[in-house]
């Protein structure tokens, strides 16, 4: 029979679930790491929540763990690589807990525009303020959302039913989903240029970080209210503490910070400041919810092998995972690359096989485009979900197959429609196995996609190898491996090169500086 530690305090009906499932089932939470690492060799799962850490030292010493389950949406506090590279599965419950968050941005929407924590710890300190609060209604108001997926779909439901005007910054919205949602799909600077109050509703990632930063709070209409329930650094901190005590900023209410837990913060006191310790999933339905959740899809996997919400896996049965594994790794890569590498709404992902990799499921290997594709904009997709992110942000997602070989034995070609038209990448597997890019965007290259990586196109013109080893070497920044491709000579050529750092975004300005540049960006696999 197999058998679960759940280590963080949890729901009862999870114990539950996993009896009425057939799954042995201790409880026992508070635990330090090392009293933990003494008993986590018996478990063949582990279910958690926020407060144990699944380090590597805790994997290394699980060593009958198969499958680790996080109720709730953050794995933060797991080491995916480290399990990945011990099999053992990673799941999570990424939309438990949605509504809970999304009402808790309303509550303090709220709070901001009636100032009602002030005013409740002055009147209950017996002074009676009724002159010295003047709020403002939300009605008729302008409501900012920075992210329409799951959470902010539900925050502009609610804000539409208070008769706000709601409207709409993310790249993934497409115009008919947000004809669907009944909001206005805008540019960022427009939305901080109208927005009266912003709230957010985006993971944290190199796109997201500050996107509120100083200079972008600066383009924000004075007296606008900030809300986050999202994630800790997408709001300058520093930034914010100074607009607010200058009066540009009205009010902002953060229930996430970038240190956690914040038991001392520059904000802590500025009038117009509310402040929650990360209460966003914090309602005893949504705690039910991902408890249940986790439970059921813990189970599932010990029990029968079904695979639901797997960061790290796709659903695949055993006899069809060997030979599928390292198509889906080259899928993923090659999405993740066209995801990194456009912008804007992109209403149509295809996916292309050709040769041998017709034979093979090609469910997996979509879905695998797919992750790879939307995980530069959430951290919640995987290879399960990332069908319904796709069609949830009214993605059209098309699956061809050629099964006569081209200049390749075996190739996947992914293809996205962007407002310049078709754009596509290819790869193939070298011996069945590794992973290679063959094209990049009409381009032959032939390229390993791994680590930190710089993509720069530029005038094919003698000396500029030369320039750039320069530029990377006065950086300070080794190289790892270099791939070249032109289209013709002396027209336009691709260069990807693979560094031993992560690529700051100094070195791509620095890059893009030298003559013959036309593109540089960092990418990351």
């Amino acid at each position: 029979m197999p058998k679960v530690l759940i280590s963080d305090k949890m729901d009862p009906k999870a114990a539950q679930i996993f009896r009425e499932r057939g799954v042995e089932v201790d409880e026992i939470t508070g635990k330090t790491p090392e009293e933990l690492k003494a008993i986590i060799g018996q478990y063949d799962g582990l279910a958690i929540r926020s407060s144990t850490k699944a380090t590597q030292e805790i994997i290394d010493a699980a060593t009958n763990l198969k499958v680790i389950g996080r109720a709730g949406i953050g794995v933060d506090n797991v080491d995916i690589p480290y399990a990945s590279s011990k099999g053992v599965v990673v799941m999570n419950t990424p939309f438990g807990n949605s509504i809970t968050t999304a009402e808790h941005a309303i509550a303090l929407m709220f709070a901001l525009a009636r100032q009602l924590p002030e005013a409740n710890a002055q009147t209950q300190a017996g002074l009676w303020p009724k002159n010295g609060f003047m709020g403002v209604e939300v009605t008729g108001k302008t409501l900012g959302l920075i992210g329409a997926g799951n959470i902010g779909s539900i925050v502009a439901d609610r804000a539409l039913g208070l008769r706000m005007k709601v409207i709409a910054f993310d790249p993934f919205l497409s115009p008919e989903r947000a004809v669907e949602l009944g909001v206005e799909k805008v540019e960022l600077d427009q939305l901080l240029a109208r927005a009266d109050f912003i709230t957010l509703h985006t993971p944290l990632t190199d796109q997201t970080r500050n996107i509120l930063s100083k200079e972008n709070l600066l383009k924000t209409k004075k007296g606008v209210r900030i809300i986050n329930c999202a994630r800790g650094g997408l709001v300058d901190e520093a930034a914010l503490k100074e607009l607010l005590d200058s009066g540009h900023v009205a009010g902002a209410a953060l229930d996430v910070f970038v240190t956690e837990p914040a038991k001392e913060h520059d904000l802590f006191g500025t009038p117009n400041f509310v402040a929650t310790p990360h209460l966003g999933a914090s309602t005893s339905e949504a705690q039910v919810n991902v408890a249940i959740q986790v439970a059921e899809q813990m189970a599932d996997y010990l029990v029968n092998g079904g695979v639901t919400n797997a960061l790290n896996v796709p659903s695949l049965t055993a006899e069809e995972a060997p030979r599928v594994k390292p198509y889906m790794a080259l899928a993923e890569k090659l999405g993740s690359l066209v995801g990194q590498l456009t912008t804007g709404t992109i209403p149509r992902v295809s996916v292309h096989s050709e040769g041998a990799a017709t034979e093979v499921n090609q469910k997996p290997i979509v879905s695998a485009v797919l992750a790879g594709f939307l995980r530069t904009q959430t951290d919640t997709v995987n290879m399960v979900n990332a069908p319904f992110l796709a069609k949830e942000r009214g993605i059209e997602v098309r699956e061809v197959k050629t099964e006569k070989e081209g200049d390749y034995h075996t190739l996947i070609r992914v293809s996205v429609k962007t407002d310049s038209g078709e754009r596509s990448v290819a790869g193939t597997l070298f011996n069945n196995r590794e992973p290679r890019l063959v094209e990049l965007f009409g381009i032959k290259v032939e390229a390993d996609l791994a680590g930190h990586m710089l993509y720069v196109v530029n005038e094919d013109a003698p000396g500029f190898i030369g320039r750039i080893g320069t530029a990377l070497g006065d950086a300070g920044v080794n190289i790892g491996t270099f791939h070249l491709g032109r289209r013709d000579a002396g027209g336009e050529a691709v260069l990807l090169l693979s560094v031993d750092e992560a690529v700051t975004p100094e070195l791509v300005a620095s890059v893009r500086a030298l003559p013959g540049v036309k593109t540089a960006m960092a990418l990351k696999f």
